[in-house]
């Protein structure tokens, strides 16, 4: 279970982690395969989340045999953090209440959000000052700086294919210079 608080904007805790001009656009999307590679996830997973409405595609949903799911970039980070969350063994009950919780952030409100979990109940910190209060309870906790996955996730996603839900064209920004080296090293 999320703990519900007021999301304070408390200026230089995490920081901005998308300038205004490369926030993610929200018509822009992957497709299931692409989804799963990013998120670390099965498609079988993928297809039963989709299908129980725990992590449904924001973009576009199937319809029917042959149509295609389109994940947001929103939707990516939120299929990451419920791997994350099933992998330290929170079950899909509490995942499902945390998602609900996360769902109706903002991607800028999401990256000031660290979850944090004893294996059963999951808590949301958006201060120093809640997670060291958490922390003090001398039980065992295991944290998701949101932040962390989102930076992950801008990291690897422009070596998938996205495509625009209106059909346009999607503007490729030439890649930095640490990004071409990376490249260069990866293919040897």
């Amino acid at each position: 279970m999320v703990e519900e608080r007021p999301v304070e904007a408390v200026t230089g805790e995490q920081g901005e982690l998308f300038p205004d001009a490369s926030l993610p656009d929200e018509l822009v999307g992957y497709r299931g395969p692409a989804a799963c590679q990013i998120a670390g996830i099965t498609y079988r997973q993928l297809d039963y989340w989709a299908r129980t409405k725990l992590v449904a595609p924001s973009i576009r949903t199937a319809h029917g045999s042959g149509s295609q799911r389109l994940y947001s970039f929103k939707d990516l980070l939120v299929l990451k953090i419920v791997k994350r969350l099933l992998d330290t063994g929170v079950s899909l009950q509490n995942i499902r209440f945390a998602v609900e919780h996360l769902r109706d952030r903002g991607v800028r409100d999401l990256a000031k959000v660290t979850l944090f979990s004893d294996g059963t109940t999951v808590y949301e910190c958006t201060s120093p000052e809640e997670i060291v209060d958490l922390l003090q309870g001398g039980q065992g906790v295991f944290g998701i700086a949101v932040s962390g996955a989102m930076q992950e996730i801008s990291g690897t996603i422009h070596e998938f294919p996205a495509e625009r839900a209106d059909g346009g064209e999607i503007e490729h920004t030439v890649p930095d210079e640490l990004a071409q080296r990376r490249d260069a090293r990866r293919t040897g």
